[in-house]
């Protein structure tokens, strides 16, 4: 409270305020429009945080999605660019599936371009680099999807069990890429 009284505001305090009003007659106790106004932005502040929580709780595929994309955008980016992955249109399946479908699809669509900016790298050598490089940006920007979701208490049930299973299938859409770039090897030891 302000030891001095500022132009259109009183020096009482709240409760000598209310007694004032009380006893002035005709006067309700009505808040003022200085009050109202920050009462209803303090509203407004509650419900876009309310639906703000309540929105990431509904599209934590979506964020999860975004997340690993941005960081994967990250790292990419000193060899092609802001932007090097563009997220796909807005309506989109978001299942564990699909999610992991869309990160695996673009992430490992440069993998060409990787390759040919690396000449010097034998195959496995490049494949390995760039998967490590990938798969450090989905895990980076799953980390943070997950810390997200979790600081809004949202990461529970069938959010966590589906972020969880999309964090299996891109590890092993990662595995599996990088299986197909190694020489194979025999472990039959017949003639």
């Amino acid at each position: 409270m302000s030891l001095f009284a500022t132009p259109g505001m009183s020096s009482l305090t709240p409760a000598a305020q209310n007694s004032q009003a009380s006893s002035a007659p005709g006067r309700l106790n009505k808040p003022s429009a200085l009050e109202r106004s920050a009462r209803d932005e303090m509203n407004a502040q509650l419900i876009d945080n309310l639906n703000v929580s309540i929105g990431a709780g509904n599209k934590s595929q979506q964020l999860l999605y975004r997340s690993a994309i941005d960081k994967i955008n990250e790292l990419l980016a000193p060899e092609f660019g802001a932007d090097a992955l563009q997220a796909a249109a807005s309506k989109q399946d978001n299942s564990a599936e699909a999610t992991a479908e869309r990160i695996l699809s673009l992430s490992l669509g440069f993998y060409d371009a990787y390759a040919q900016q690396h000449p010097e790298m034998s195959e496995e050598e490049r494949a390995s680099s760039f998967v490590a490089l990938v798969r450090g940006g989905f895990e980076q920007g799953f980390n943070e999807a997950k810390e997200i979701l979790d600081g809004l208490k949202v990461l529970g049930g069938d959010i966590a069990s589906g972020i969880q299973q999309t964090f299996e299938l891109v590890q092993k859409g990662y595995d599996d890429f990088l299986a197909s770039k190694l020489p194979a090897t025999t472990t039959d030891s017949s003639a």
